[in-house]
């Protein structure tokens, strides 16, 4: 009687307790050819929404400024983090020294046709590629996937299949989303633009780096 009384307790508690976003849900079983996301931001939205990271909740970082608006669904990897191997990688392929990770798990953005409401949700994507993005000496990759299943968008498995004015699209928006209107200079950079195996490559990094920085973390909600 006494155990099961602690299992019911025990399931109880994870009722009752939302896991967190980034600790808390899988990447995925079969990651990095197929990850799950947490959705903080979509298209329709006027401010910049981003994870709280000591609650797991969502935030406002800051009202959108300026005319930009978020070309996909954008989110993050759950147990993913950017640091020494993601920046080293980074490094290898650019032939850069001195690039770190940026220290918050890795950005993805989610290719789909259905028009999603709001954030704060998990979803499956195939990552199809990515974005090299340098932001001041820190590698800030932004995967580009598609939504598992989605009609339009869900058979693609390379970013070469996209549109290029898609790919465009992409890279106009996170090379000026920080940027004011009288600027001159881009504040970040995009390097190049990746194909699916090197997404797998990026991803891979940043699980080597989550389990570093989070091993004893992990071995506790397990």
């Amino acid at each position: 009687m006494a155990d099961a009384g602690l299992d019911e307790l025990n399931a109880l508690r994870k009722l009752l307790n939302r896991p967190h976003p980034w600790h808390g849900i899988s990447i995925g079983e079969s990651a990095p050819e197929k990850v799950t996301v947490f959705i903080e931001i979509v298209p329709t939205d006027t401010v910049k929404y981003e994870l709280d990271k000591n609650t797991g909740y969502l935030k406002v970082d800051r009202p959108q400024k300026f005319s930009n608006v978020y070309p996909t669904l954008y989110g993050f990897i759950p147990q993913t983090f950017c640091g020494e191997a993601n920046g080293a990688y980074c490094a290898s392929r650019t032939g850069r020294t001195g690039i770190v990770g940026d220290g918050d798990p890795l950005d993805i953005c989610v290719l789909s046709e259905k028009d999603i409401t709001h954030g704060d949700i998990i979803l499956e994507a195939i990552p199809i590629g990515g974005l090299r993005m340098i932001d001041r000496n820190q590698a800030d990759d932004k995967i580009i996937a598609v939504l598992d299943g989605d009609a339009v968008y869900g058979a693609w498995r390379e970013i070469y299949q996209l549109p290029p004015p898609l790919i465009e699209r992409l890279k106009h928006y996170f090379l000026t989303y920080k940027q004011a209107p009288d600027a001159t200079k881009h504040p970040v950079e995009i390097t190049d633009v990746y194909g699916r195996e090197e997404s797998y490559e990026v991803i891979r990094s940043t699980q080597v780096d989550y389990e570093k920085k989070f091993a004893r973390l992990r071995s506790l909600i397990e």
